[in-house]
């Protein structure tokens, strides 16, 4: 309770914290309430409404705050809906490699030896090939879809989590503590999830944080490349790449979907950033 109260009062302290936090729940509201909040059906088009731009530019018009797209679809209604599938597809991103990013950095850190080697090497070739490259490949071979997308990207983030979750427990498991149950005889399994795991948990709390951000905007740019969600699913990725073709006439259309992503994408860098200082025991 000491500690939950220590947080509490230094999350006050952090200005950028609160800030992300509070554009955090804006976002989350969006998303959850995405049926009642977005003024028309995502998918909904409205014949010989094509390209308007948002009501205060010339031809705007008050029913479509934000304009409509070049099949006619709401401009407004497809950003609120664009904020379920990007924050979901990030959750989905962050529990897919925190899983078994965990699971092997544990096993690395914990057990060594040939095991290390054998996962760290593995990690290697992974960090020497291009990300976003190694996520296309990963796509066209599964198919383009949200979900595929989402598989690319979460093997994307993963030697990021191993290494984290290795280099925490190497770090741990040669406490006094650890060391002192080891000679009471403790099983292996408690020495991981009742000593060790629970006193690493902050470096992989600001690295999941991050992990949002990292997932969002990889999602965005497969479906920016048309690897991502397919039509006609409202996601912000796709949205640019279905505007590109207009940016010099109608910029809105990319605008918008793009300060969507800069937002989401700054809030969890913020907030990671926050908890990193907020965690740290050395500027304890």
């Amino acid at each position: 309770m000491t500690q939950y109260k220590e947080f509490l009062k230094k999350l006050k302290r952090n200005t950028g914290a609160k800030i992300s936090l509070a554009l955090l729940g804006v976002l989350c509201f969006f998303a959850l309430f995405a049926p009642f909040i977005a003024p028309f059906d995502p998918t909904q088009i409205f014949d010989g409404q094509l390209k308007l731009p948002p009501f205060w530019l010339d031809g705007g018009e008050f029913k479509f705050l934000l304009g409509t797209d070049d099949l006619g679809r709401d401009q407004l209604s497809r950003l609120i809906y664009g904020a379920r599938v990007s924050l979901g597809v990030g959750a989905l991103v962050v529990i897919l490699a925190l899983s078994v990013g965990l699971v092997l950095g544990v096993i690395s850190g914990y057990a060594g030896g040939w095991v290390d080697s054998l996962i760290m090497r593995i990690v290697d070739v992974l960090m020497s090939m291009p990300s976003i490259l190694l996520a296309i490949v990963i796509v066209s071979i599964l198919g383009p879809s949200l979900i595929n997308g989402v598989i690319a990207v979460s093997v994307m983030a993963l030697p990021a989590f191993i290494r984290i979750v290795r280099a925490s427990v190497m770090a741990e498991k040669h406490a006094l503590y650890v060391v002192a149950g080891q000679n009471f005889g403790a099983s292996h399994l408690r020495q991981v999830f009742i000593n060790i795991l629970p006193n690493v948990a902050a470096p992989i709390i600001v690295q999941a944080t991050l992990g949002f951000s990292d997932g969002i905007l990889n999602i965005a740019a497969l479906g920016f490349l048309g690897l991502g969600a397919q039509a006609p699913t409202s996601e912000w990725g796709t949205m640019l790449a279905d505007a590109r073709s207009y940016i010099e006439t109608a910029p809105w259309l990319v605008t918008m979907p793009g300060v969507c992503i800069l937002i989401a994408v700054l809030t969890f860098n913020i907030l990671g950033d926050g908890l990193r200082d907020i965690l740290d025991p050395k500027l304890r």
